[in-house]
């Protein structure tokens, strides 16, 4: 039988774990029959909190590890405030991009599309050649209201300030030059799923633009450009066809190595983009500071932003009744907005002769890059 004392110092409760805890030592002694069944329950329950210690540091550790790879996913939101640094730093200090030279384009290029491949399927490419109207709505917009608008420009650059003619011309050259890739990767961070119908808008204005980029220069500025053929296509398969297949089939026959790469991609394609726009503007950069820097930026930012405007209501009123309007507005402002400035600087600096045609297409490099990751961030905001 149990003393009163002795059962004074038990206490009852629903879990067992708290009972072990308010049972005193000498109960044990005191009660011949519970010792030896006490004790195993003791050292159970002892075993059982380490136990439970050892789960929830592991859920710390998984829960460190969680927010590490979502600080990883979430570098793009970022991605605006780089490039402007990136910006400052190339006016502040050249030095800091002009290691990036021109030879390294074309794989900074490549690398965001691989990024875009990584993340998308084929049965994305396979939904974006359904949609037909929306691909040529782009192509309007890429090689007619673009190049309205930069003849525009260009004519008020020369008529309205006075500007120097080749400075127009210049204008009107970054005009008629193929989409820009960065455009895609615009639309991969604020549309994922149209992604693949941006690449392919691109890349059809990149293909065409041996043809069409000679007659739009010939039309507006007057002078016939002999574009390389072969370089285009070349162009075309290093920073477009290449990554993304390489993409596609590495998502498809290894999608574990892919998952553990994907946290990785954004901060790579962020510091990626910074070059990429830092760069054309530090090598560029006598160019900028001209006396006419001024005047053309703000010549610039008129265009691009008249081009963007322009793609999102052209988009809106045609396409209105689509259950993905906001989604295709945005897509196709960021494929009127923006263009490969790095072609149309390429060829200022082989077929004139007059070093200001290049001071419009550098500006453009960098403008069209501010406003169209600005546009990012605004429109990702929104939809969250």
């Amino acid at each position: 039988m149990f003393s009163c004392k002795t059962i004074a110092f038990i206490y009852l409760s629903e879990s067992s774990s708290q009972f072990c805890h308010k049972v005193p030592i000498f109960l044990f002694h005191s009660v011949p029959f519970l010792s030896l069944g006490a004790l195993n329950f003791w050292s159970v329950n002892v075993h059982q909190r380490k136990f439970q210690n050892l789960l929830k540091g592991t859920q710390i550790v998984k829960q460190k590890k969680a927010s590490i790879v979502d600080i990883l996913k979430q570098s793009n939101s970022i991605l605006p405030h780089v490039v402007l640094a990136s910006t400052i730093m190339a006016l502040v200090y050249p030095p800091s991009f002009t290691w990036f030279t021109s030879r390294y384009y074309a794989p900074a290029l490549g690398f965001l599309m691989f990024a875009v491949g990584v993340n998308s399927s084929e049965k994305d490419f396979i939904e974006a050649f359904k949609r037909p109207d929306a691909i040529f709505t782009g192509y309007v917009g890429q090689f007619v209201v673009k190049p309205l608008l930069g003849y525009i420009f260009g004519i008020i650059a020369v008529t309205v300030f006075g500007l120097p003619t080749p400075l127009g011309a210049g204008i009107m050259l970054v005009s008629c030059v193929s989409g820009a890739q960065l455009s895609n990767y615009a639309t991969f961070l604020t549309d994922p799923p149209l992604a693949p119908l941006s690449i392919v808008m691109t890349s059809l204005s990149t293909a065409t633009a041996v043809f069409v980029t000679p007659m739009l220069s010939l039309l507006l500025i007057g002078k016939r450009l002999p574009v390389d053929v072969v370089g285009m296509v070349s162009s075309i398969l290093q920073i477009v066809i290449a990554p993304i297949t390489a993409g596609l089939l590495l998502n498809r026959l290894f999608p574990r190595l892919c998952e553990a790469m994907r946290p990785f991609l954004p901060p790579l394609s962020v510091l990626d983009t910074a070059c990429c726009v830092g760069a054309p503007l530090a090598i560029n950069i006598n160019s900028v500071l001209s006396p006419f820097g001024l005047t053309v930026s703000l010549l610039i930012v008129a265009f691009h932003l008249s081009a963007f405007i322009a793609g999102y209501f052209l988009s809106g009123s045609l396409f209105h009744k689509a259950p993905d309007v906001k989604a295709l507005q945005r897509t196709l402002s960021f494929e009127t907005g923006m263009q490969s400035s790095l072609l149309a600087l390429a060829l200022a600096n082989r077929f004139f002769q007059d070093p200001l045609v290049s001071v419009p297409p550098a500006i453009s490099t960098v403008i069209m890059s501010l406003m169209g990751f600005a546009l990012v961030m605004i429109w990702a905001k929104k939809k969250e």
